[in-house]
Parts: structure tokens; C-alpha cells; sequence
């Protein structure tokens, strides 16, 4: 943990995947591999990655360090382009790609702060 406080947002998680999923209001049976420790604007924002459970090209990946390097690096750029706007300097930054392990704390993290702010237990 960096001790950055975190954005208030929801935990973001991308799911590999070779399907084409074209709506976000669906709930998939997805298995956590890892995850990008993202710094937006000063603030913790973690990028959970996860493998569609079943899925032919992924479901056999357990850890985020089992993807090419090439599939790491495409994450990484769109996590630290897709808020760009012309002419204006975007602080994001990627300090660190974390495991399974690390990224099962996240979540853990992440119910925790649901629920301690929506009284849930």
C-alpha cells in the first residue's frame, strides 16, 4: 500500500476476455489475476485485472505476470491515455503491477470501504 488516499470512486476491474461485450450492465463470472496500482491526480485509483471465467484465450491465466508483455503494456497505455484531453497534462501515473495476491487485498479493501460507508456487513 502507498498510503495515497484512495478516490472515493468504485474499484475498477478490466476483464480479459475474447468475446466482444458490448454493454456494461451485465454480470460476468470473472477470476481476479492482478492489477495496475494507478496515481490519478494525486489520488490512489487501482485497475483490477481479471480473466473471463471459461474463456478460451484466458481462463487458463492465474496471475497477471502469465500475460506477454505486449498485452501488460497495451494495459498500461490505455489506463494512462484514455482521460487525456488536448492541451491539458493529465498526472496519472503506473508505479507498480501487482499479482493475484496483492489484487485479492484490493477487494478486500474495497468491501471493506462499501461497507463502512453504506452500513453494510
Amino acid at each position: 500500500m502507498t498510503g495515497i488516499e484512495g478516490d472515493g470512486d468504485p474499484l475498477d476491474i478490466l476483464v480479459l476476455t475474447e468475446h466482444r461485450i458490448v454493454r456494461g450492465d451485465i454480470l460476468v463470472q470473472a477470476i481476479p489475476i492482478g492489477g495496475l496500482k494507478m496515481i490519478d491526480d494525486h489520488q490512489a485509483d487501482d485497475k483490477i485485472i481479471a480473466v473471463l471465467q471459461k474463456d478460451a484465450m484466458y481462463a487458463h491465466i492465474e496471475d497477471i505476470f502469465q500475460l506477454p508483455d505486449s498485452i501488460l503494456q497495451r494495459l498500461k497505455h490505455y489506463f494512462l491515455t484514455y482521460k487525456l484531453n488536448p492541451g491539458k497534462m493529465q498526472p496519472v501515473e503506473i508505479p507498480n503491477i501487482y499479482g493475484k495476491e496483492e489484487a485479492m487485498k484490493v477487494i478486500e479493501a474495497s468491501r471493506k470501504d462499501y461497507n463502512h460507508y453504506f452500513g453494510q456487513s
